[in-house]
């Protein structure tokens, strides 16, 4: 059991960068998590139009503005169908925005243990990688 979880230990050091790259390394990581953030808030506004204009279908069956008689039997359908997306849409945005929090806490994770690295390299008397 205990050689397994070396295994997986040197595995996962392993994808981490050098210590010597770490201020392109946390560049790197804020550029990609901004990246994240301005795509989330783009993923957001599809399901913000579909709850508007399902709202704006609910306003003008309320005001008296229906359509043709021909199409109000798909009148509500179409309400229910547009808010689902909607539902949908925000859905996956809560999903998106669960990875996305993962990943921050994973990339600062992994700055505090390159920082680590670099301390301990930077000690007097401190040996190199064996």
């Amino acid at each position: 059991m205990e050689k397994q979880n070396e295994g997986m230990r040197d595995r996962l050091l392993t994808r981490l960068p050098r210590p010597e790259n770490l201020a392109a390394y946390r560049e790197e990581t804020a550029s990609l998590l901004a990246k994240h953030e301005k795509a989330l808030f783009w993923e957001k506004m599809a399901p913000r139009v579909c709850y508007l204009i399902a709202a704006l279908m609910v306003a003008l069956w309320l005001l008296g503005l229906t359509p043709i008689a021909s199409m109000r039997q798909f009148f509500w359908p179409l309400v229910g169908f547009v808010y689902c997306l909607g539902l949908v849409g925000d859905l996956g945005v809560r999903i998106y925005r669960s990875k996305v929090d993962m990943l921050k806490e994973v990339k600062q994770v992994q700055l505090q243990v390159l920082e680590l690295q670099v301390s301990l390299l930077q000690r007097p008397g401190s040996q190199t990688e064996k």
